[in-house]
């Protein structure tokens, strides 16, 4: 099991990634909820820190955040205490680990009341703390109403998760399709199947039907799979990570990681646009 995790050191060990003083936005998403996207997310972001990547966490799953849960860290204040004016970003930091900070929404829906640009101007002022990450993961809302389709169009990489049921691929594809509009590369990661063989037939019958319907420039493809695991429905019940463990679902998942960031150093190779937190976020709050 330690094959995945040697490739993913060795590979860590020689990209530019780390090298380079831009940060990568990765942007996890799916189509419909309870597929397991920010367990994903959290994983994610625990690999990479672990790692020596600086990683920031942003839930925006606005009015349903729940990466605090999953972490199982407590939280004094949130997002929508930085909107309200009550306290600076910097004070909604959590550090869960080193390199990994948890940068907490809000799970009520009070906060869809401060959706407007002079109050994200507050946050705009202050995001410039991020700018030493390595990497923003963005868990995004399921679905892909409200604001999730500002943050997936400035995203660099777009992961779009779903599992093997004939309702979370209909959702799924509902998803590429219309963010296929704005973002031409797209990445698709199964969960919960019974083995590789079951993961790739989804994305090879899931492929066809995109590129035979959807209209717009796609390139549709496989990050990766997870299988169903006792291993990680013990770590969502006992609010720990999956991927500090020594089995064969971490195994899976660092290979998954590994792929992510071959796909950035190519990136990084091509001389991928740089970009700042606050550039970033700047450019969201535009298309609210």
């Amino acid at each position: 099991m330690s094959n995945q995790a040697d490739k993913l050191k060795n590979l860590m060990n020689q990209n530019s990634i780390r090298a380079s003083k831009q940060t990568h936005f990765v942007a996890i998403t799916s189509g419909k909820g309870g597929v397991g996207k920010s367990t994903i997310s959290a994983n994610l972001g625990n690999v990479l820190a672990h790692n020596g990547y600086k990683v920031g966490l942003f839930d925006a799953d606005i009015g349903l955040a729940n990466l605090d849960v999953i972490l199982n860290v407590r939280l004094e204040k949130n997002l929508l205490q930085v909107l309200k004016g009550e306290c600076s970003l910097e004070d909604i930091l959590i550090e869960v680990k080193p390199n990994l900070w948890l940068i907490p929404g809000e799970s009520g829906d009070e906060i869809l009341k401060y959706n407007d640009k002079n109050i994200y101007e507050r946050f705009l002022n202050q995001a410039s703390v991020l700018d030493n990450l390595d990497f923003l993961i963005i868990d995004t809302g399921a679905g892909i109403g409200g604001n999730t389709a500002h943050f997936l169009e400035m995203a660099d990489e777009i992961i779009i998760v779903t599992v093997p049921d004939p309702a979370a691929i209909t959702d799924a594809y509902a998803t590429i399709k219309m963010t296929s509009k704005s973002k031409e590369n797209l990445l698709l990661l199964l969960n919960s199947v019974k083995n590789e063989n079951e993961a790739l037939k989804v994305f090879e019958n899931l492929k066809k039907v995109a590129d035979s319907n959807i209209k717009n420039p796609l390139n549709l493809e496989f990050l990766g799979f997870l299988s169903t695991s006792k291993d990680i429905s013990t770590s969502i019940k006992k609010r720990t990570l999956f991927s500090d463990e020594n089995s064969s679902a971490s195994d899976e998942f660092k290979a998954v990681a590994s792929k992510l960031l071959y796909r950035l150093e190519q990136r990084e190779l091509d001389d991928m646009p740089s970009k700042s937190v606050v550039g970033f976020f700047k450019k969201v709050v535009e298309r609210f």
